[in-house]
């Protein structure tokens, strides 16, 4: 890591609390395999997990779960995993970006070409997204628990405190 990125990084938060919203119409909590890959990544980094959802592909909901997260006291981070592929019910993109203040378009760029390195042309059908709405960070992944460890360990884990600490500027 250059001089610069580390200086940036020394004065992140080194402890966040994330909210987690699943959005399936096929899975309960029990068997929230991406759900769990993501609170499990994060409290191994020293993360606190505050808030956990799940709820049905309907636009309705999904915006209600997710206003929830972002009202929940001292959230940084809601990463919501579902919902994000072209087949018809898959509408999570278009419900949660109006809530986005700011769009961070690099997060779906760098996302889709780490999958295309593990999954070739498929990756060009996630529509991963992140963005700022209510000061927090929020991530719209795939449904995939393996595309979650993805998304978690190689983008959001190494940047979201440096991102957190820049929104809390």
């Amino acid at each position: 890591m250059s001089d610069p990125a580390r200086e940036h990084k020394a004065h992140a938060p080194s402890r966040l609390r994330f909210a987690i919203v699943t959005m399936s119409d096929s899975r309960e909590r029990a068997q929230d395999a991406s759900g769990d890959a993501i609170a499990d990544l994060a409290r191994a980094a020293g993360h606190e997990v505050a808030l956990r959802s799940l709820v049905r592909d309907e636009p309705w909901q999904i915006r209600e779960a997710f206003e929830a997260a972002l009202r929940e006291p001292g959230v940084d981070v809601v990463v919501g995993t579902g919902g994000t592929g072209v087949a018809p019910r898959d509408v999570t993109p278009e419900t949660v970006r109006p809530l986005f203040e700011r769009a961070l378009p690099g997060f779906g760029e760098l996302f889709r070409m780490l999958s295309w390195q593990e999954v070739g042309s498929a990756a060009m059908a996630s529509r991963a997204e992140a963005g700022v709405a209510n000061g927090r960070l929020v991530f719209l992944l795939p449904g995939s628990p393996k595309a979650c460890r993805l998304a978690m360990e190689r983008l959001i884990l190494p940047e979201a405190g440096h991102l957190v600490a820049l929104l809390r500027r």
